[in-house]
């Protein structure tokens, strides 16, 4: 498979440089060719996007709904495939592949719904005769920049809130989430999306990326990523009075008090820590366990670790695949050797030499400091390290201790504990004997300090973003 661009219902091959994909799993095996786009194919698909927005926004609700609900049944037609495309491509397991893709459909379908629904309300006048109202209207054009480790979901929660408000669609996926994109935008033409809707622009942030944010006219922003991009993003936005909406990164937090059910509370650190290989922005990267039941939570983590299976994405029997790239693999590996140094490894699979893929061990960290690297810093890998506390007042306090506040997660039966936690916790999720990683899609999703732009993603908070508010009123 190669990519092309999707620009005012026209696809086309850019002839630039071109970059092969290798399957992460083993790489061994190519995946296919991604032809990467020119600061001309962003002016394209700009000018494209703002020839058939005002149509589309004049269409009635229910036919622009009408759209949203074919893409869901042609992605739901298609499933196996675009999820073993996204498994080759950028090494997430086939299990959790085929759940990202369910959640999409279930994302285009939510926001369907929305066709049919209010878009504003009535205002009381303070005069007679006076019809005053509220109406949400589209931004116009918005740019999409999405990363690789969800190439479905987070694609799609951005997509069809910002399509069924009325906007057109510039969309420039991460490099190494590319094939699976162009997969997903066919799936979508030929589901119905009238041309120049959808735009699809593939390449590098260095040149696309730069071109959208800095030169294109388009009217916002949704960006995910990694904070120093997040930062400029905001920053170029901003000086061009550009609506912008950021997600960035997480130093994720679960703690472990001491009345906790470790039965039910490992297997769910687990899964927060080591699925996906880690590279989920609400993993779970800290633990803290109170002092009573540290040493066995430690035990239970190497056990637990011990019978996690990481091998080929597509094995169905797979608890984890690799990472998605070389650079990912090294980055990862950097701070496993650090810890080699400066901590301690409690808890480490091996992963066999025959394997010719990015396979990192799930690796549990103790005895590093509250203010080390391994604490304080996103390593968006499957690196967990454990803290102890002698009491809630000092868990808490170690919890809120980072620059992130993405998520976060207690793990008690205890009532105080739990409501204590969600009032204090400084993160824009917080759970009580859940998981720090996922949300519904019904529900907002964001962080607070450097995680966000505090503006929210999915349920009803998205639709704020992609709208502005016009304020109505008619004296009859």
């Amino acid at each position: 498979m190669e990519t092309r661009n999707l620009i005012g219902g026209e696809w086309s091959t850019p002839n630039n440089a071109t970059v092969e994909v290798f399957n992460p799993s083993n790489l061994k095996e190519k995946v296919g060719v991604i032809n990467q786009s020119s600061e001309e194919d962003v002016f394209k698909a700009e000018k494209a996007a703002k020839n058939a927005q005002k149509e589309w926004a004049k269409k009635p609700g229910p036919q622009k709904s009408e759209v949203l609900y074919n893409m869901a049944k042609a992605l739901e037609n298609n499933l196996q495939e675009v999820a073993e495309l996204g498994s080759k491509e950028m090494g997430k397991h086939i299990g959790e592949m085929k759940g990202e893709v369910t959640r999409g459909i279930h994302l285009l379908r939510y926001y369907a719904g929305e066709g049919v629904r209010s878009n504003g309300s009535v205002i009381p006048a303070s005069d007679v005769d006076v019809l005053q109202y509220s109406q949400k209207v589209p931004l116009g054009v918005v740019g999409l920049i999405t990363p690789w480790n969800f190439p479905v979901a987070i694609p799609i929660w951005k997509l069809a809130p910002a399509l069924i408000c009325g906007n057109a669609v510039i969309w420039k996926p991460a490099e190494n989430a590319s094939l699976t994109a162009a997969k997903m935008v066919e799936l979508f033409e030929q589901a119905g999306m009238p041309a120049g809707i959808l735009n699809l622009v593939v390449g590098k942030g260095s040149v696309v990326g730069k071109t959208l944010l800095e030169k294109a006219d388009i009217n916002g922003v949704s960006f995910t990523g990694s904070g120093p991009t997040g930062s400029y993003v905001a920053e170029t936005c901003a000086a061009r009075n550009i609506k912008f909406q950021t997600e960035m990164g997480g130093k994720n937090v679960a703690v472990i008090m001491e009345d906790a059910n470790l039965d039910q509370t490992i297997p769910i650190i687990l899964s927060g820590a080591f699925k996906s290989a880690g590279q989920k922005c609400t993993a779970t990267s800290r633990v803290i366990a109170h002092e009573d039941i540290y040493d066995e939570v430690i035990e239970r983590l190497k056990k637990g670790v011990e019978d996690i299976n990481v091998t080929d994405a597509l094995d169905e029997n797979a608890y984890t695949g690799p990472v998605a790239s070389k650079e990912q693999y090294d980055k990862v590996n950097s701070y496993i050797d650090l810890a080699r140094k400066e901590a301690n490894i409690v808890a480490e699979k091996e992963v066999t030499a025959e394997k010719h893929g990015y396979y990192i061990s799930p690796t549990v960290v103790v005895d590093a400091p509250s203010d080390h690297a391994l604490v304080k810093e996103e390593i968006f890998g499957p690196v967990a390290s454990v803290l102890k506390v002698k009491d809630y007042e000092e868990a808490m306090k170690l919890a809120n201790d980072t620059i992130y506040g993405l998520s976060a997660a207690i793990f008690t039966v205890n009532l105080k504990y739990a409501h204590k936690f969600l009032e204090e916790s400084q993160a824009g999720m917080v759970r009580v004997n859940q998981e720090t990683a996922g949300v519904e899609y019904q529900s907002p999703f964001g962080g607070l300090k450097d995680s966000s732009s505090h503006s929210r993603e999915q349920g009803q908070a998205a639709l704020d973003f992609y709208t502005n508010t016009k304020t109505c009123a008619i004296k009859f």
